[in-house]
């Protein structure tokens, strides 16, 4: 099979949209398949020609305003038109479609190719953070105008469908996430970074992702009050300044990957999430790996990954009153800690991207069967949603 993958973003930026693609392009490679990553080009540089079987064509982008690594491409639909005739695709893989995807799907139904499209990315919700509340209306039909045009529409988790749903988008289908619970693991915990982040035995509290707006990472600065509670914060991003400001007696490890990261997860007490726009979180499935148990609202996809009582904590979102309260609450019980860790690790041991992966090409078939039985629709202009 030869599948074309739209990306909003792909290396070396790093994030859940470059993770997933990492382990597609990782299974399509040993299935002996085709692949090709079309994706913006990156800040300072085009980035990498290749990842293992696919090649990769950058496009032309721009940064973000306030977040440059966030690369929004400005090809139009010819140019696309020209890549995805060239390569000849069975399917096209648009993940988490909006400004590129957007094109892929017109240059797609130009080329009558079928669409995958995988709602990873809760974009429009973002514009308040970023204060731009007025424009979310927009955002929102940009996504639907995306999703009724492809042939299937995956999402991560039973929130993001609904969320689709609701905006009247069909043919939407489960697909989560799988996580390497070889490489993160209990077995990781470091006595070495513990004894440089918690040298008087401090219970050690932890977050993984983008220092950004929309991941609320200041909500951390409430847990300064529990005794005993050391923060640690890994990851980079266009808050970092404010947050080190904000978090004075937080340990800042900046951007890890690999082992590292591992290391680092398995040596945390709890993983405390703030965010409340995430489709699915891949990082509290790594952490509940690694037998840590988490705190996180009650919204998105950590609904579906946190069994709360037993796994970790939910609380309302708004509520940091609720996160400080589960937070204190494991911070003191030291076997009530150990009793979640454990059942965290239990409850994600079978959710390998092999069998992730394989449920994808299903998927893939599914909507390649689907297009070829559909007859060519017109391209309904009056419905188009321009972002300028």
């Amino acid at each position: 099979m030869k599948v074309a993958l739209v990306a909003e973003s792909f290396l070396p930026h790093h994030n859940g949209v470059t993770n997933s693609l990492l382990r597609v392009l990782e299974h399509l490679a040993r299935r002996g398949d085709e692949a090709l990553v079309i994706a913006p080009e990156s800040r300072g540089s085009r980035g990498p020609v290749r990842y293992g079987i696919a090649s990769i064509t950058r496009l032309p982008a721009m940064g973000w305003p306030g977040y440059q690594d966030v690369r929004v491409a400005l090809s139009g639909t010819g140019r696309l038109s020209r890549i995805l005739e060239d390569f000849a695709p069975d399917v096209v893989h648009l993940a988490s479609p909006f400004v590129l995807g957007w094109t892929a799907v017109k240059a797609c139904h130009e080329l009558g190719l079928p669409t995958v499209a995988v709602y990873q990315t809760e974009v429009p919700s973002y514009a308040d953070r970023y204060r731009m509340g007025w424009g979310e209306g927009i955002l929102w039909n940009r996504v639907r105008n995306i999703h009724q045009r492809a042939d299937l529409n995956l999402v991560p988790s039973t929130y993001a469908m609904l969320q689709l749903e609701q905006l009247g988008v069909d043919h939407l289908r489960l697909w989560p996430r799988g996580v390497d619970a070889t490489r993160f693991n209990p077995a990781k915990r470091s006595a070495e970074l513990r004894a440089r982040w918690a040298p008087t035995g401090e219970v050690v509290v932890g977050y993984v992702g983008r220092l950004a707006a929309e991941k609320r990472v200041e909500d951390l600065g409430r847990l300064a009050a529990i005794p005993g509670v050391k923060v640690v914060i890994v990851g980079e991003g266009p808050s970092h300044a404010k947050l080190a400001a904000l978090l004075p007696d937080a340990e800042f490890m900046g951007f890890l990957n690999g082992e590292e990261l591992a290391q680092a997860v398995a040596s945390f007490d709890v993983f405390v999430h703030c965010g409340e726009l995430e489709t699915f979180c891949q990082t509290i499935q790594e952490a509940l790996a690694s037998g840590v148990p988490v705190v996180a609202p009650r919204r998105g996809g950590p609904i579906d990954l946190v069994d709360h009582g037993e796994t970790g904590f939910l609380y309302t979102p708004g509520r940091l009153d609720e996160m400080v309260a589960y937070v204190r609450e494991l911070a003191e019980q030291h076997e009530q800690r150990a009793r979640f860790g454990n059942h965290a690790r239990v409850s994600v041991e079978g959710r390998t991207w092999e069998r992730v992966c394989d449920g994808l090409m299903d998927l893939y078939a599914e909507a390649i069967q689907r297009h070829d039985a559909l007859p060519a629709r017109p391209w309904d202009w009056e419905d188009e949603e321009v972002l300028r």
